[in-house]
């Protein structure tokens, strides 16, 4: 396990910190009403990264990376570059370093700045990866003889969302109308979904593009980070609507990322295996080797002028499926991956009730209400905020990955009333 790398920023070198010099997330900002910058978050600051290219200080040897505010050039550019930039800025940045001078201009306080979409989102595919959480959800609705599909254990099941649903937190998250089914398949209703509910996930950032099937070696390459993402799904219109052809409306509201990118590297130290495979997997999908991540994972749910409660507890490691599995899986038709394709791993549970990634699960499909602070919940009410956390535990640091929080405020009135 490596250990803390020393900054001359010294609330990075706080062990409590999210963001020591070992992180260096990728992030957009501004301030006021300035134009949007890329960043790296550093401590209690962000670095800004298109000033320093702009004033020479940070020559990565290719045409400007930093002059448009989203990370998709570097994204495009490749491993090589990527490790390039973390290794200057590591440099700039580094206890001791002589560049400090002429950094210090350029950051600015994490507290005062908005946060952006990080990157443009080319297209979205969201996974149904995690085992305890297929086998919960399928106990409710077909029993534990038949949770699992036959397919699942073979393959990283997924579906094709909207990469216009993909918003970064603090976005405030409107209730959905749709189609909700009446007593026995009667007659369906249109209405504001009663059952709202989010799923714990994280989500696989893709830099390079591809064309025809890849490996998991080669899908693993073409990762550069990783952010926290909330699916938000509305589980009555999505129980009339799934079949035969899955989710639909009930997946399209929205999706939440955390604001920073954790490039792949950060996390290299924490990586661990997906579980023993209970029947064996076709070739394409064996990994070379570990393919997970030991990330911690929380989430709150606190109530408009209430405390905050811990909902959830799990960690990334108890995934099924890898990110460079379903990324791998995603191309074996010759479908081609795009810079800046986002990959959700599928919610991510454990095997006890307080690592139940959705409240689906938690409340046993609204049968065994939760308790939080002041009350209980089934599923999400107005005015609910839900905060997604992560970080890995290094020797005397954190990798932090920053809050994934979003609002739930009440659906709009009839939208086709006349």
């Amino acid at each position: 396990m490596t250990s803390l790398i020393r900054s001359w920023v010294d609330s990075a070198n706080a062990p409590d910190s999210p963001f020591p010099l070992n992180n260096l997330p990728c992030g957009v900002f501004s301030v006021d009403n300035s134009a949007a910058h890329c960043g790296m978050a550093i401590g209690d600051f962000i670095v800004d990264l298109t000033m320093l290219e702009a004033k020479g200080l940070l020559d990565l040897g290719a045409a400007r990376l930093f002059d448009v505010p989203v990370w998709n050039k570097v994204m495009e550019a490749g491993p090589a570059l990527w490790a390039a930039l973390r290794a200057k800025v590591t440099a700039l940045l580094a206890e001791g370093a002589a560049s400090r001078a002429a950094v210090e201009p350029y950051l600015v306080p994490r507290a005062g700045a908005t946060l952006h979409m990080p990157f443009r989102v080319a297209e979205y595919t969201d996974f149904y990866a995690g085992r305890h959480h297929a086998f919960n959800v399928g106990t409710m609705f077909r029993g534990p003889e038949n949770a699992l599909p036959p397919n699942w254990l073979h393959i990283p099941i997924g579906y094709n969302g909207r990469a216009s649903s993909v918003v970064v937190s603090g976005t405030e998250v409107r209730r959905p109308w749709g189609q909700v089914k009446g007593p026995d398949h009667a007659v369906p209703s249109f209405q504001p979904s009663r059952r709202f509910d989010i799923e714990l996930e994280m989500g696989a950032v893709v830099g390079t593009p591809s064309e025809g099937p890849v490996t998991v070696a080669e899908a693993d390459d073409m990762i550069f980070g990783y952010v926290l993402l909330n699916d938000w799904s509305a589980r009555d219109i999505q129980a009339w609507e799934y079949q035969p052809l899955g989710p639909f409306q009930a997946k399209a509201t929205a999706t939440t990322i955390s604001p920073w990118i954790v490039m792949k590297a950060a996390i290299e130290p924490f990586r661990t295996s997906t579980p023993a495979r209970e029947v064996p997997q076709l070739p394409y999908l064996h990994e070379p080797r570990p393919m997970l991540y030991d990330i911690a994972l929380e989430v709150a749910l606190q109530p408009e002028g209430g405390a905050e409660t811990i909902i959830v507890r799990t960690n990334y490691a108890e995934m099924y499926y890898s990110a460079p599995q379903q990324l791998a899986h995603h191309t074996t038709s010759g479908c081609a991956m795009n810079t800046g394709d986002l990959l959700g791993s599928g919610t991510i549970s454990g095997p006890t009730k307080e690592s139940r990634g959705s409240l689906l699960e938690l409340s046993w499909g609204g049968k065994e209400p939760i308790a939080i602070a002041g009350g209980t919940r089934t599923f999400i009410e107005d005015n609910d905020t839900l905060i997604l956390r992560g970080q890995c535990r290094g020797d005397g640091y954190i990798i932090g990955f920053g809050d994934c929080t979003g609002k739930v405020i009440p659906a709009l009135a009839d939208p086709y009333a006349r």
